[in-house]
């Protein structure tokens, strides 16, 4: 399978997130030797999963200011569910500087993230990333209750800092790459595996229309995605939340060079040698799905939308009836829905 490695600028790969020299190698003198020669003193076989900075790939297209607002809302939901303390919060939106849209989107992004809701900033140590992505960037805005950083780069602007560290906070970025179609795709697609830090999960909003016009294009495209999960038109947290599904890092990491894991989880249909998982979602919601091309939903916003104002009873309602099955209580659920 090939794979098109246009760019608009060059980067340098993140170094990888290596495992505590304490927990493998032991302590003492020969630490280092052991670590140099492959030599743990800890052999027993270890999955884990860890974080990274996972990106939102923007497809360029024709969308209504309907679909910009609601995508920019799907987009802070990336980010901000639980205050971005979360290790497959969203991090980079890759836009495309010549989509005739891009400064419509924007905006709406810049309104979405100031004007979610308030969300605590609790992790520990959040107030040093937070620091930290100021000195990084000191010209990113701050929106909403002063705790949120935007993030936005122009070509060519370095996003190092920006895609090789894991802020673990209200830190969104947004990096603008070269192309339309095809072309911006494929950029997209080969800087998320070449620049960004870790390989747990990517997410890639596109329109229907252009989606039946890449085609087997956008297949690839999908197929080159170095992650562990993708989420088209939905968010991976969402993925994270299916079961039968596996959750993981892409197949290649090691102990010694461990990225964002080692080993699966989920999976519970038990299918061996899992490389990814792909969740798909409907691009419009409820009632703008219905007649529209692309996949259907009942759902007018879902509830994980930080904007949702019917959350916590849809949340609630749905997981009973995951647990009882009731059609009556399904359907109250789903009233309660269309306040959102």
């Amino acid at each position: 399978m090939s794979r098109r490695t246009t760019r608009s600028r060059t980067c340098t790969s993140p170094a990888p997130r290596r495992p505590s020299t304490r927990s493998s190698r032991g302590t003492g003198e020969d630490a280092a030797d052991r670590r140099r020669d492959d030599r743990p003193r800890l052999t027993t076989p270890i999955t884990a999963e860890l974080g990274g900075v996972a990106p939102i790939i923007v497809v360029p297209g024709e969308w209504t200011d309907a679909d910009l607002r609601y995508q920019a809302e799907h987009i802070a939901t990336m980010r901000l569910q639980n205050s971005g303390h979360n290790c497959i919060a969203g991090q980079v939106v890759l836009v495309s500087a010549d989509w005739p849209q891009r400064e419509a989107f924007l905006r709406a992004l810049h309104d979405a993230y100031s004007s979610a809701p308030a969300r605590p900033v609790w992790y520990p140590r959040s107030d040093e990333k937070l620091a930290r992505a100021d000195a990084d960037y000191p010209d990113a805005i701050r929106c909403g209750d002063g705790t949120r950083r935007l993030v936005e780069l122009a070509p060519g602007e370095d996003a190092t800092a920006l895609e090789s560290t894991e802020y673990f906070a209200p830190v969104l970025g947004v990096v603008e790459l070269a192309g339309l179609g095809q072309a911006f795709l494929d950029a997209a697609v080969a800087h998320a595996n070449e620049c960004l830090a870790g390989t747990l999960g990517a997410n890639v909003l596109i329109d229907p229309v252009t989606e039946d016009t890449l085609g087997a294009g956008f297949e690839r495209a999908i197929a080159d995605l170095r992650y562990g999960g993708i989420a088209i038109n939905t968010w991976t947290g969402v993925l994270f939340a299916t079961p039968v599904l596996s959750w993981g890092a892409f197949p290649g990491g090691t102990i010694a060079e461990v990225g964002s894991g080692l080993g699966v989880v989920h999976n519970t249909s038990l299918l061996e040698d899992v490389e990814r998982s792909v969740l798909r979602g409907p691009f419009r919601p409820f009632p703008r799905s219905l007649g529209a091309r692309g996949r259907f939903t009942v759902l007018p916003k879902p509830p994980w939308f930080v904007s949702s104002r019917t959350a916590a009873a849809v949340s609630e309602g749905l997981t009973r009836y995951l647990a009882g099955h009731d059609p009556v209580g399904l359907a109250v659920t789903l009233t309660r829905a269309m306040g959102a």
